[in-house]
């Protein structure tokens, strides 16, 4: 099972100063920092997926390139500028969840072409447009017609991606994008696209569905699917169904989850092989909006609250080092999250308790967690948030490891070289 870390351009840096919070004055940050698989090992993912809307922008904004980043990735490929290993595999998409209010997608066959070749992906999905709804019974005359219209479009869109990469004798490897509302609809988009000659076919629309749902959808598609089509899942983890999803005709699956719930989830945002922490909110003085209008209202003094973080940081580090107990630590922080927002120290202690006392970062192999300590665990600015993404993956990692067995042998081996 393969699985593929979609890029938003997270970076770290590698010579960041956590003690003074500081960059380094001469860094430049693309020449400089360091993508996941520069970072941790074994690389916690065998391909990196890039999406055009991240690249260059959609309806919803810029994108999260400059542009000179942009012309640089088209210029070296995406290979040199994300500094792939050798054997990593690149995927691009069109990124249809940025277009979603559209009536059709903003993208031309021709373009997204022109967006893969001179970028050099591996593979490229076909263009798509998401159903964002899930009917199980329903046929298309009881669906509103705007899902059938999008499916339609997802399909004429496929046929057309791969008569062009033919006409250019493109070696290009396609995905074609398969949309649906229902196990049936889904499975005849399949079966369309397999009549069209797509071998590798990718699943989108499916992240708001629940497992039973998916492996439904699955189920349907098994009764068309063709012996040697392979299945991607598009924005899908759920470890725990993985291997029900390979015995239908996954292979890969594409997903930010882990990554992102380092600093989108509340609670369950450092991970462990066999649980969840809950890693301790920090945050600075001059960072804070809610501490910045307490201070700017004189409900707080800016001194105070100064003294207060670092205090708190600095118990941290010291019950890290052994040098402190734990109600020493947890003292302090609990003084400076008092200032902070008395509300959220109330809802998040005993958590913070926990995480403290069982130290789950002393016991994590990952490098970072070796490296850094307690401040993988600390929920304070993107260099350390990333990081406990990164670590996240690591996690992620190792569970899908074991699962080897289910994994193609190629693949395997290429990510634990």
């Amino acid at each position: 099972m393969k699985f593929y870390f979609p890029d938003s351009q997270d970076q770290v840096s590698p010579t960041y100063d956590f003690i003074d919070e500081e960059y380094p004055t001469h860094r430049v940050r693309q020449r400089d920092d360091k993508y996941a698989h520069q970072v941790v090992h074994p690389i916690p993912y065998e391909g990196i997926l890039v999406s055009k809307a991240i690249v260059d922008g959609s309806v919803k904004g810029a994108g999260k390139y400059s542009d000179r980043q942009r012309y640089r990735l088209y210029r070296d490929g995406v290979r040199e500028f994300f500094r792939l290993p050798e054997g990593m595999s690149s995927l691009g998409d069109c990124g249809a969840f940025n277009y979603i209010d559209l009536e059709e997608p903003p993208y031309t066959v021709e373009q997204v072409i022109e967006f893969y070749e001179k970028c050099q992906f591996d593979e490229g999905v076909s263009i798509d447009h998401v159903i964002f709804g899930y009917k199980p019974e329903a046929s298309e005359r009881d669906v509103d017609p705007a899902w059938v219209k999008r499916r339609h479009i997802s399909l004429d869109l496929a046929e057309k991606f791969l008569a062009e990469l033919e006409a250019r004798r493109s070696k290009l490897q396609p995905l074609g994008a398969a949309q649906g509302w229902s196990p049936a609809s889904y499975a005849d988009s399949v079966a369309r696209l397999q009549d069209m000659g797509y071998k590798r076919i990718a699943l989108g629309g499916m992240v708001p569905l629940k497992s039973h749902e998916i492996i439904a959808c699955l189920d349907k598609i098994k009764e068309v699917r063709h012996e040697g089509t392979e299945l991607h899942l598009l924005g899908i983890t759920r470890i725990a169904s993985m291997e029900e999803f390979w015995d239908r005709g996954v292979t890969s699956f594409d997903s930010t989850s882990a990554f992102r719930q380092a600093f989108m989830d509340e609670r369950n945002n450092y991970h462990t092989d066999k649980g969840t922490y809950t890693a301790i909110r920090v945050p600075q003085v001059d960072g804070n909006p809610t501490l910045k209008r307490l201070i700017l209202a004189g409900q707080v003094s800016q001194a105070a609250a100064i003294k207060a973080e670092r205090e708190c940081l600095r118990a941290l580090r010291a019950y890290d080092k052994k040098q402190v107990k734990l109600d020493e630590a947890v003292a302090a922080l609990e003084a400076y999250l008092t200032i902070v927002d008395e509300k959220k120290k109330e809802k998040y202690s005993k958590h913070y308790r926990k995480t403290l006392d069982e130290r789950p970062w002393d016991d994590c192999p990952c490098d970072l967690c070796k490296d850094l300590g307690i401040e993988i665990v600390i929920f304070r600015g993107t260099e350390r948030n990333k990081r406990r993404g990164f670590h996240n993956m690591t996690v992620l990692e190792a569970k899908m490891r074991d699962l080897r067995f289910r994994r193609p042998a190629a693949a395997a081996d290429t990510q634990l070289a």
